[in-house]
């Protein structure tokens, strides 16, 4: 093949996957693909979740379906998505913590968003010996309809917006292990902070549920405990 069509091919190939990139490049995008890897959901619930108004959520999703990151199915007249496969969430997953780990701007935001945290964390492997243990009480403060899509098992669902309210459902005697969507989930630092500012005891898992699923780690899903 002459070289310069070899030239010509390669730089095809080399634009065929800048498309990719250029998917990624608006934050609400990647906003829309954390929700969708919580489970799928309707264009009005990714709308709603997304602080975004329906035609504005319609045009990312369709820029993040044309790049093969997510995938539809019709019900009716409601569109549900979803992540195209688990290598999607990798990819995802792996772009926060390089730009975490190389991009200077980002841990400062990070900590502006989480806020202050004085509680301490553990990993999915010390949290598997002590659910095994039976000394914690694991609490999922995702949304429900999160909760329904996957959850770790044995966990109990409040979401953190009904949590002061129904914190009595939880044991004053055993230490409160909470988790949301992932390792950057403000909910699970909201819901830390409100029961140890109640005197309960509250420690945070040091990711979350993407993380969880892409470990291979069980999952439960449906019931509510």
């Amino acid at each position: 093949m002459p070289e310069n069509t070899k030239s010509g091919t390669k730089a095809r190939l080399y634009d065929a996957f800048a498309a990719s990139g250029k998917a990624l490049a608006s934050g609400k995008r990647l906003e829309l693909l954390d929700l969708l890897a919580q489970g799928e959901r309707t264009v009005d619930a990714l709308a709603k979740a997304a602080g975004l108004n329906l035609t504005t959520a319609s045009a990312h999703l369709q820029t993040l379906k044309q790049a093969g990151f997510v995938a539809t199915r019709r019900e009716g007249v409601r569109i549900h998505y979803r992540l195209a496969g688990d290598d999607v969430a990798q990819l995802f997953a792996l772009l926060r913590k390089v730009a975490e780990t190389h991009q200077a701007a980002v841990p400062a935001a990070r900590d502006s968003y989480l806020g202050e945290d004085a509680a301490g964390e553990l990993s999915r492997e010390e949290l598997r010996v002590r659910i095994a243990a039976g000394d914690v009480v694991v609490l999922d403060v995702r949304p429900v309809e999160e909760y329904r899509a996957g959850h770790i098992p044995g966990a109990i669902s409040i979401p953190v917006e009904e949590l002061a309210e129904r914190i009595n459902e939880l044991p004053e005697d055993m230490e409160t292990v909470v988790y949301c969507r992932g390792e950057y989930c403000v909910l699970a630092y909201d819901a830390v902070r409100l029961l140890t500012d109640r005197g309960r005891q509250a420690i945070r898992l040091n990711d979350g549920m993407l993380e969880w699923r892409l470990s291979e780690l069980p999952v439960d899903a449906s019931d509510l405990t």
